[in-house]
């Protein structure tokens, strides 16, 4: 099975902020709250009437996941300036393609107006709900398209995994983790890298490592988020601790409410396995790791 070819984080705005074949980009979010609200007619209305405008060759469309402010929910994201469009109706669509795709001129009425001062805010970063943030495990969600393994591969995908199997001891990755500070996000605030040293040294010949895609917390999404917004991050992490704690199984526990997480993240396993990223020999490294999906009822 041939190895994937990751793109270099060079040729990041090639695959996100354009098309492969350097094509604007509409990208209209496909999160949970978007795909409620109708958001996927909105992507099928940008593609009729980017048609109709006779701009196909010029402008690719295109989904990503949750961009996180779902009272603005369904948006799009132009890549001219990444602008902001959000709470578009479908008649909005047409404004969009010939003022905007067709005319080089931004549509001011459906900006994103900031409720304290009334200004109209183009792009996404400007906006004080993302301005302060800096997203580190979401750092691709709202970005990428989920549903693509190019697309995660263009931003350094499996890079760190393929580092981690073929470069790096067992003893070396869990070492890093413990360097790093990295903590539970569950409330205790548990070292990782202690937790990972435990698993690794207990005894026993088959070890299997758990990711608890369940939230038991009224109105808590942030599993969700990652795993329908960027599934292919979810499989990595999951890779190089199996490889930390010598687990070649692995499950990941998630809600059957969470409809979208569980068919994404079923996609992205299949295009890694498809790809020699996950399963037999892992990466041309010789290491084995399947993955499993089990749909829990909820807490």
């Amino acid at each position: 099975m041939p190895e994937p070819a990751p793109v270099p984080a060079e040729g990041v705005k090639v695959a996100v902020a354009t098309s492969a074949d350097g094509r604007r980009r509409v990208s209209v979010c496909a999160g949970t709250a978007c795909v409620f609200a109708g958001s996927l007619k909105i992507r099928d209305e940008f593609v009729a009437q980017i048609e109709a405008a006779g701009l196909q060759g010029q402008v690719e469309v295109g989904i990503i996941g949750c961009h996180g402010l779902c009272s603005q929910s369904p948006l799009a994201v132009v890549s001219d300036g990444d602008t902001y469009y959000p709470r578009l109706k479908l008649k909005d669509v047409k404004t969009v393609v010939e003022q905007h795709l067709a005319g080089g001129e931004v549509v001011e009425k459906l900006l994103y107006t900031d409720p304290a001062t009334g200004e109209h805010i183009a792009c996404a970063h400007d906006i004080p709900f993302y301005k302060a943030q800096t997203r580190i495990a979401l750092r691709d969600v709202g970005v990428i398209d989920p549903e693509s393994l190019d697309e995660y591969l263009a931003r350094g995908g499996y890079e760190a995994a393929r580092t981690a199997l073929t470069t790096m001891t067992p003893e070396q990755v869990v070492q890093e983790i413990v360097d790093s500070g990295l903590r539970g996000r569950g409330g205790a605030g548990f070292p990782t890298g202690v937790k990972w040293r435990y698993a690794a040294a207990s005894p026993g010949d088959v070890k299997y490592i758990i990711c608890n895609g369940d939230e038991g917390d009224p109105g808590a999404f942030m599993d969700a988020s990652i795993m329908d917004g960027d599934p292919h991050v979810v499989l990595e992490g999951m890779l190089i601790g199996s490889w930390a704690i010598g687990a070649h199984e692995g499950y990941i526990y998630v809600r059957a409410e969470y409809p979208l997480a569980v068919r994404r993240l079923r996609m992205a396993i299949a295009a890694a396995e498809e790809r020699g990223l996950l399963g037999d020999d892992a990466l041309g490294s010789g290491w084995d790791f399947h993955l499993r999906i089990k749909e829990g009822a909820g807490a």
